[in-house]
């Protein structure tokens, strides 16, 4: 059997199955850019990638999905999302056997097994596993925002959060569980969900040992141990370990009720509120006594319920 040649990177060791391929990736470690972006002055060492970006700014999508009629600015982004529809994941990990939808996908997912950030950044030197996290994170220092949503005028720092936001006004939720059926605006927030029913908590707590569903929740926790709060209401100087905590206390300077009630119009200051209210219409009790089985809609209410069980009973 033949043995495809491979072609190395010398300074990150990546390989690739043809040379004019490592050779527009060795331009990443150079910095050599050719064709520059007229509109917002971007910089591309290929060709095709330059000519899709600029469709960013025509608005040109030539490619449609024929399931759900979907369109992309490239072919391969097209291909990507028709997985979504097939359940296609062609591309495994060797390490652990988990599959993907594409192969970038597996390159970024391998150097968590490596540990390899090859990307630095020249103003803090924090290091990225890919060069669009690099780029997404140049823009907090830059405070650039290139992608803007075109039904509020909102901006964003990358193409995918725009995305996920435009679904907001389309209502598009093209990911689904296939254990539930519960659907989703983005594929990050379907894998997180999925660790629900197989029970996989792969985030640890260094500090005390607890785990997490999600890197993002691990991050908040481990502010508990190290008492940062990072986000400071602008009215009051009151400082939050999240950015959710934030939103959610600003609404009380502003008198904001984000979150209605669709069958009596009722608002409320934040999302469990809602939720704790429409238990109300549904009869749904959502926290079960382990005890006794009895139900509550509210997670108080169960607490309350559990302490009158500890009490000693009187002789």
């Amino acid at each position: 059997m033949m043995m495809m040649m491979m072609y190395h990177c010398p300074d990150c060791g990546e390989r690739f199955t043809k040379s004019h391929h490592l050779k527009d990736h060795e331009r990443i470690h150079t910095r050599e850019k050719l064709l520059d972006c007229s509109q917002c002055g971007k910089s591309f060492t290929r060709l095709c990638d330059f000519q899709q970006h600029e469709r960013i700014h025509t608005g040109e999508k030539s490619y449609h999905c024929g399931q759900c009629g979907k369109r992309f600015v490239c072919q391969n982004n097209l291909q990507r999302h028709q997985r979504i529809h097939t359940g296609e994941k062609p591309y495994h990990c060797s390490q652990c056997g988990k599959s993907f939808t594409c192969q970038s996908n597996l390159l970024q997912h391998k150097r968590i097994h490596t540990g390899e950030k090859p990307f630095n950044c020249g103003q803090c030197g924090k290091s990225f596993t890919q060069q669009s996290s690099l780029q997404r994170h140049q823009r907090i220092h830059t405070g650039e925002k290139p992608y803007h949503c075109g039904q509020c005028g909102k901006s964003f720092t990358c193409q995918s959060t725009l995305q996920t936001h435009e679904r907001i006004h389309t209502g598009e939720k093209p990911y689904y569980c296939s254990q539930c059926g519960k659907c989703f605006t983005c594929q990050s927030t379907l894998h997180i969900h999925e660790r629900i029913h197989t029970g996989e908590k792969p985030y640890h707590c260094g500090r005390c040992g607890k785990s997490f569903t999600c890197q993002s929740t691990l991050h908040i926790h481990e502010r508990i141990h190290t008492g940062q709060k990072p986000y400071y209401c602008g009215q009051c100087g009151k400082s939050f370990i999240c950015q959710s905590h934030l939103q959610q206390h600003e609404h009380i300077h502003t008198g904001e009720k984000p979150y209605h009630c669709s069958p009596c119009g009722k608002r409320f200051r934040h999302q469990r509120a809602l939720h704790s209210h429409q238990q109300s219409h549904t009869g749904e009790k959502s926290y079960l006594c382990g005890q006794c089985g009895r139900g509550y809609t509210h997670s108080s209410s169960l607490r309350t319920h559990k302490c009158s069980n500890l009490k000693p009973s009187r002789s």
